[in-house]
């Protein structure tokens, strides 16, 4: 089947009225709004623990790096396969005026991240363990999804 195109005449007064730098500052304008609102109702950019995600043979381990944040100010919780890391981080102030302190751009405040793992984990077995800012869970899976390894021997082929 032949597709037709249509052209068009543009008459060049709207060519000509295009300003594509104008459009592209215009847009920027109102990314910076987007962000300076965000900004404003949290007083600062959320931060989201950053986690390193493995599959074993027998488990599923999640490492979480939480720098700054204390073990009794974390919360690990599995409810119908998410695994969420809820926590704050404390703001520490010093009551010392320093004469040479202008910007503090260390984030403090509450964070949150969930992370959906495959319905193979065995809910009864999710352990966690927080060491030196490292929060690592181990999420065993059902014995019935530990695969069983079973070697395949290959078989030549005879060709005629």
């Amino acid at each position: 089947m032949a597709m037709s195109v249509i052209r068009r005449e543009v008459p060049r007064r709207q060519v000509r009225g295009w300003e594509p730098f104008r459009e592209l500052e215009e847009l920027h304008e109102r990314a910076l709004q987007v962000l300076d609102s965000a900004l404003q109702e949290d007083g600062g950019m959320p931060w989201v623990p950053l986690a390193d995600i493995e599959e074993t043979d027998d488990a599923w381990v999640i490492e979480a790096e939480l720098p700054g944040v204390d073990e009794k100010d974390v919360s690990v919780t599995f409810a119908n396969g998410v695994l969420t890391i809820k926590g704050e981080k404390k703001h520490e102030k010093e009551e010392k005026k320093a004469e040479n302190y202008y910007l503090a751009e260390r984030s403090f405040g509450s964070f949150e991240r969930a992370i959906r793992l495959p319905d193979s984990v065995d809910d009864a077995k999710v352990e966690a363990k927080f060491d030196k800012g490292v929060l690592k869970v181990t999420a065993a899976k059902k014995p019935e999804a530990v695969k069983a390894e079973r070697k395949i021997r290959s078989k030549r082929v005879r060709r005629r």
